[in-house]
């Protein structure tokens, strides 16, 4: 349904994570190299648990190689130097959420790439760095797939 990029990661828990919450969610999960980690890592392996058979998980050597390969409908990256609310857009599916090396963020020239309006920002309190990567990925897939009424989710009901 949606696109999670992430661009060279550097923090394996935090890739397992979002290699979960792909599975749950429908997403596809996109790495961009370098990684700050092997696939086989054992940390990557404990967060992801069993679910790395469940999700779509790819490599690309350079972002230019995702787009090329992938082309998403739309990409949306996020950072603590957006200034539009990741709330106030309408997502659809095909959409790809774009996220940084969680100790630098994507870089200014990925950004200005996409231009202003192309990247979102969380809400925090005055004088916060910034929130966990798993964690952000997870509050705007969520809100992405809130909005599609939570199309392919097994209901109570099922």
């Amino acid at each position: 349904m949606f696109h999670i990029v992430l661009y060279q990661p550097e923090i394996p828990p935090n890739t397992g994570n979002i290699i979960r919450l792909c599975a749950n969610t429908g997403s596809r999960l996109h790495l961009i190299e370098p990684l700050g980690f092997e696939l086989d890592d054992k940390k990557l392996r404990r967060a992801g648990l069993d679910y790395r058979e469940w999700a779509s998980v790819a490599v690309y050597q350079t972002l230019d190689s995702f787009y090329e390969q992938v082309r998403p409908l739309r990409t949306w990256a996020v950072s603590t130097r957006g200034t539009r609310c990741y709330s106030d857009v309408q997502y659809q599916p095909q959409d790809a959420f774009l996220f940084g090396p969680e100790t630098r963020g994507l870089p200014q020239s990925v950004l200005d790439s996409l231009g202003g309006q192309q990247v979102l920002r969380l809400p925090m309190v005055p004088e916060s760095r910034s929130l966990n990567l798993a964690n952000s990925a997870a509050v705007l897939v969520y809100e992405a797939w809130r909005q599609q009424d939570f199309r392919g989710a097994v209901s109570k009901s099922d």
